[in-house]
């Protein structure tokens, strides 16, 4: 049931962060693939910096569409 939760909330925060980033987008399935990298990446982040949002799908959400965002910023360096 954990996979299923984390793929969900990934691919929501990747969708979200797709919008979010203007032109950073790569379509919506890799978007998606990034969220879920990116989820990944904002609890690495955030513990790093140990930064804490709290618990429940709101902050697990807005971890992932930050990482989401981190991750196709840093993908958009690469594209061009």
């Amino acid at each position: 049931m954990g996979l299923l939760y984390a793929l969900l909330i990934g691919g929501v925060a990747g969708f979200l962060a797709g919008k979010l980033m203007k032109g950073g987008g790569f379509g919506i399935i890799i978007n998606i693939v990034l969220g879920i990298v990116g989820g990944i990446v904002g609890n690495w982040l955030f513990g790093l910096l140990d930064i804490s949002l709290g618990s429940g799908v709101i902050s697990d959400l807005l971890t992932g569409v930050i990482g989401a965002v981190v991750v196709l910023f840093v993908a958009g360096l690469f594209k061009k």
